[in-house]
């Protein structure tokens, strides 16, 4: 087959180049990752993105080489009639042979187009994507969603959504997250909330339908005091989600703030939504309205008209459902219940706090202190154990890097101040934020304080002192050290944020 003499120039020799290279990498690198199950991120987004592109770039150089031929070969025919639009005549073979070869490339790059527009799609859209392509900026993220009770659901379920509107926002989104990346112009940390993400009743209620999910709860939590035996104490509580009956639904209970016939609002005086100095409260049955202001932290008249104000959700709460980095006193507790770290090591709970109290500038740094004060710790105070109880220091010390390696990420300065966790009240102001007892209304009604709203103490105290009572008669609140009942006045994030 003759190919057309417009052809015969370097630029679209060099485009056919082009395209065939990059048409032979990505058959390659794909059949390397279907047959021996191995690649990266990396690999798929030179697969599906990049080499595609310099595919294209390559097809494009072909007809543009060929025009320019064409003109040459006009110029260079002198009286050549020029005619307005082009001749098909099949009966000259070169017409016919352009032809094919057209047709044929168009069909062929028809296909391939669907199916890697396709790939594309799926790869862009996939984990593998959110979470390392950009390692460095999402670490952090990905890292802490991989140790979440979300780990089998894809980031955009959540991030984007379905439908075509958000699919377009995210990816324009996106386009400006590269730039800063590519420039590095992103900010350390990433700031939350994320004012542009997804209202959670088009997200979280696609599976947590809440009028569905409000069965109370039993929750066990087993802590270690920073003492030298490393006390155990131990607290079961009811959380109340809901009604004591279920088939009350969310009438009353935690999840009475997104009852349906109720809207709760509110005005954050911070950008982390961590200070409520406003709420609204609105019966949408009987439209009765009241509003409470926090007595101590009152906003302005020009506060009030700038402040946005915000429909309460789930995520108001649950505000870290999928990156939740956690408190060391609380993955060192867990460290100690699972055996990884022994209880039987005196001090290490406080050993291990003494080495969060200080900041690291890497990782490989905060590993070599942690290492080095914890021998040091035991090679000070007890000697003996170096030898006999090696092993279970040395297990000790692994733990509480992994700990490190999994909530706290310096390069990007995430850790658990950063992003606080608003469900609950201990280490953060969380539930605080409102019931303080200082959110009072004009009729002097009061947003409580009162544990019991939210739970019931039904066990508490050590192993081998444990108080148990019913659910019916629930204990009052024991703090496990004596602090002469401060706890009474004092927010509990008070003393817990600094890791006591």
């Amino acid at each position: 087959m003759k190919l057309p003499q417009t052809l015969r120039n370097w630029i679209s020799i060099i485009g056919a180049a082009i395209a065939i290279l990059n048409l032979f990498l990505i058959a390659l690198l794909f059949i390397i990752t279907i047959i021996f199950d191995v690649g990266s991120s990396y690999v798929g987004l030179f697969i599906y993105i990049i080499l595609p592109i310099f595919l294209i770039i390559g097809l494009i150089l072909i007809p543009v080489g060929m025009l320019i031929t064409k003109r040459k070969i006009k110029k260079q025919v002198q009286g050549a009639k020029i005619k307005d639009w082009p001749v098909f005549d099949f009966n000259n073979p070169a017409t016919r042979n352009a032809t094919i070869i057209f047709s044929t490339g168009t069909v062929i790059l028809l296909i391939l187009s669907a199916v890697g527009s396709y790939e594309a799609f799926h790869y862009t859209e996939s984990v593998e994507f959110c979470g390392k392509v950009c390692h460095q900026v999402m670490e952090p993220e990905y890292v802490a969603y991989q140790e979440s009770s979300h780990e089998r659901v894809s980031c955009v379920e959540c991030h984007v959504g379905s439908g075509a509107d958000w699919y377009v926002k995210s990816k324009l989104s996106g386009l400006y997250q590269v730039y800063s990346v590519m420039f590095d112009k992103y900010p350390r940390p990433i700031p939350t909330p994320v004012h542009s993400l997804r209202p959670a009743q088009e997200t979280c209620e696609e599976c947590h339908w809440p009028e569905k999910f409000y069965d109370r709860k039993l929750r066990i939590k087993r802590s270690y005091l920073a003492d030298e035996e490393n006390t155990e104490w131990d607290i079961h509580m009811l959380l109340k989600t809901s009604s004591e009956h279920s088939a009350q639904g969310i009438s009353e209970g935690i999840h009475w703030h997104i009852n349906p016939d109720v809207k709760i609002e509110y005005m954050a005086a911070d950008e982390k939504r961590g200070v409520i100095p406003w709420v609204k409260y609105t019966n949408l049955k009987t439209g009765e309205e009241t509003i409470y202001e926090d007595s101590e932290n009152k906003l302005t008249p020009a506060q009030m008209d700038s402040l946005e104000v915000r429909v309460m959700d789930c995520l108001d709460c649950h505000n870290r459902p999928s990156h939740n980095y956690k408190v060391p006193q609380n993955f060192i507790d867990e460290y100690i219940v699972s055996g990884d770290i022994s209880k039987d090591l005196p001090d290490i709970k406080s050993v291990a706090m003494g080495v969060f109290t200080m900041d690291y500038p890497t990782k490989d740094s905060a590993f070599t202190a942690i290492k080095t004060q914890v021998n040091e710790y035991y090679e000070i105070m007890y000697p003996e154990l170096l030898e006999s109880n090696k092993s279970d220091i040395e297990n000790a010390i692994a733990s509480i890097q992994e700990g490190y390696s999994k909530n706290i990420f310096p390069y990007m300065k995430v850790n658990w101040t950063e992003y606080p966790n608003h469900l609950g009240h201990l280490e953060t102001d969380g539930c605080y934020r409102c019931h303080n007892d200082r959110h009072t209304s004009t009729r002097g009604q009061v947003i409580s304080r009162d544990c019991n709203l939210c739970h019931n103490i039904t066990a508490q105290g050590t192993p081998e002192n444990l108080e148990i009572s019913n659910v019916a008669n629930p204990l009052e609140f024991q703090h496990p050290i004596n602090i002469n009942e401060v706890w009474r006045d004092e927010l509990c994030s008070t003393c817990h944020y600094q890791l006591y």
